[in-house]
């Protein structure tokens, strides 16, 4: 639970210079030692080079069978040694980076899930994205600074080899090497700067394909599959022009840096000959020689792949960084909700509400009717939470409290708002009425089954209640999605349970089913539930102690049913059908 909370309100922003910094920090013990051993093993492979050449001069050249068995076996203890570095090192490295892509991925979905919300520019696709790959490629730096730090230790050591050598051979190296790395450099902010915009284009095609295949119906239904799709494929083709670019940026750094590596080792090896043909070297020491050129080539190579790997490492980082100091969505108050809990709109303006005033007193069924469907869009909205302080003027009060001073937690214990638009998660129906609870109200369940006209989407499955259920409920009909996710928040018991259009994809009898079954499971003569649906159904209206009509922003007319029906013909006409 506190890796998920950790950052609901973080204390400062986390750039992704900072998350950087955090991730070594957090994993510095398995890093230093993973480090350590990947230098040593780059030290013992630039040694295995020189141990060739001392046994062609010395077990070889010059001496006998004993010193060509000693300097074979020193030879395999070497390669044991570099193994064993290079197994032990990067496990360690692995299991830092596991586990650190695991917390920032922990902490990426506490802070989308926090009871305070989060408010980012991004989608939900594009959250998707950063809380899976994007977190664990922030964690690269665990794996690309240690092989960093190896690299350039295997340059060094090589350096200083032939320097024993012949200094004019490690001089060559030393020169070369920073010339090398300076090059480098100069092509890493283009390869950042693009790779960041390659991610973020390529998680917003993803989202809207996403979006597509679960409104396919619908989009179908109004013939808008065609725009959808050239909407798309406009998406797409910019994410690919992102990515082309970003790949030709890194083909051509990798094109240049691997002749100049190469090259270099090409001097190397070069000067070595025409300095054993000259007498200055032996020929142990020109095969150390030669093997040390064609060593270096693979650390050269490793430094020529860093700036790819950092620059998404850091693009990913910094998406990272977008989500966690991302400031919340709704303030923490510190007060809870009383029970019994009444509910009451003061004067609320936002987007096309002018100024409304509702009340709903415990134990009361209110239902809103919206002439306009902003307005109940609009409504629904204000009282889900799902809309920040500042976005809105007036008040929401339960019991007397204001949502802007009510805790978090308690208002999510108290409130429940169940969206017109409602995703189901893949498993059975039963879990997604009930969650993943054991203890299971069985005579609830039955009633909420009932009442949500549930039952019937299990009746028709042969596994009933343990029919799986698709991501999303795609291999469910509109009405029975509806249907499962009424089921979930009735089986929720909250004290204030606001629905929005929960019977738009039923029949006309199912519709007056699920109407009476609200009202028998919420309003029973001992309870002091307060329920509020914003709808245009006529068997809702009907179900309802109090329907509120607005018009143009404004609360227009209040009464029962029956009596709207008789007396306001603006309403009888929108509601008898």
């Amino acid at each position: 639970m506190t890796a998920l909370t950790a950052q609901a309100n973080p204390a400062a922003p986390l750039t992704a210079r900072r998350i950087v910094r955090r991730t070594l920090t957090r994993n510095r013990g398995r890093l230093a030692v993973g480090t350590v051993l990947l230098c040593a093993h780059q030290i013992a492979e630039t040694a295995v080079p020189l141990a060739l050449g001392v046994i062609i001069d010395r077990g070889i050249a010059d001496g006998g069978p004993v010193e060509l068995i000693w300097s074979i076996a020193a030879l395999a203890v070497l390669f044991v040694a570099l193994t064993t570095a290079f197994q032990v090192g990067m496990r360690q490295l692995n299991l830092a980076l596991q586990r650190e892509a695991h917390l920032v991925r922990m902490e990426v979905s506490g802070r989308v899930l926090s009871t305070c919300g989060v408010r980012t520019p991004l989608s939900d696709g594009e959250m998707l994205t950063v809380s899976s790959s994007d977190a664990e490629q922030a964690a690269w730096f665990l794996d690309l600074f240690p092989r960093m730090a190896a690299a350039a230790t295997a340059v060094l050591a090589t350096a200083v080899a032939l320097f024993v050598i012949d200094v004019p051979l490690g001089l060559a190296v030393l020169l070369g090497t920073p010339l090398f790395m300076a090059l480098l450099r100069l092509a890493t902010p283009l390869i950042t700067a693009r790779t960041v915009q390659q991610q973020s284009r390529v998680a917003k095609a993803t989202a809207m394909a996403g979006d597509l295949v679960v409104g396919l119906r619908s989009l179908q239904g109004i013939g808008a599959q065609h725009a959808a799709s050239a909407r798309y494929r406009a998406a797409s083709t910019t994410a690919l022009n992102a990515a082309l670019a970003t790949v030709r940026s890194l083909a051509l750094q990798r094109g240049v840096t691997t002749t100049v590596s190469a090259l270099i080792a090409a001097c190397v090896a070069s000067l070595a000959g025409w300095f054993a043909l000259d007498g200055r070297i032996s020929i142990g020491e020109l095969i150390a020689v030669v093997g040390l050129a064609q060593f270096l080539i693979e650390p050269l190579t490793l430094l020529t792949s860093a700036p790819t790997v950092v620059a998404r490492a850091r693009g990913s980082a910094e998406r990272v960084s977008t989500v966690l100091s991302a400031p919340s969505l709704l303030s923490d108050g510190p007060e809870s909700v009383p029970v019994p809990t009444g509910l009451s709109v003061r004067n609320v303006t936002f987007r096309s509400l002018a100024g409304i005033d509702i009340d709903a007193r415990p134990g009361e069924f209110v239902a809103v009717i919206a002439l306009d469907p902003s307005d109940g869009d609009a409504l629904a909205t204000v009282l889900g939470g799902q809309v920040a302080s500042d976005e809105y003027s007036g008040d929401v009060m339960f019991a007397g409290v204001s949502m802007r001073e009510v805790s978090r937690e308690s208002f999510r214990t108290r409130v429940l708002a169940e969206p017109h638009t409602t995703d189901l998660f893949a498993g059975s129906l039963i879990e997604n009425i009930v969650g993943f609870e054991t203890d299971t109200d069985r005579g609830h369940l039955d009633a909420v089954l009932s009442a949500s006209a549930a039952a019937q989407v299990a009746t028709v499955h042969r596994d009933g209640l343990e029919h799986r259920v698709n991501d999303r409920g795609q291999n469910l009909s509109g009405g029975q999605r509806q249907r499962l996710a009424l089921a979930r928040a009735l089986y929720a018991r909250p004290p204030v349970l606001v629905l929005h259009e929960p019977t738009t994809a039923v029949d006309a009898v199912t519709e007056q089913a699920i109407a009476d079954g609200i009202r028998g499971v919420r309003h029973s003569a001992d309870r002091d539930d307060v329920t509020v649906v914003v709808t245009s159904s006529p068997a809702l209206l009907a179900t309802a102690d109090v329907v509120v009509v607005l018009r143009d922003g404004h609360v227009s007319d209040t009464g029962t049913h029956a009596d709207l029906t008789a007396t306001n013909a603006e309403y009888a006409e929108a509601v008898l059908r």
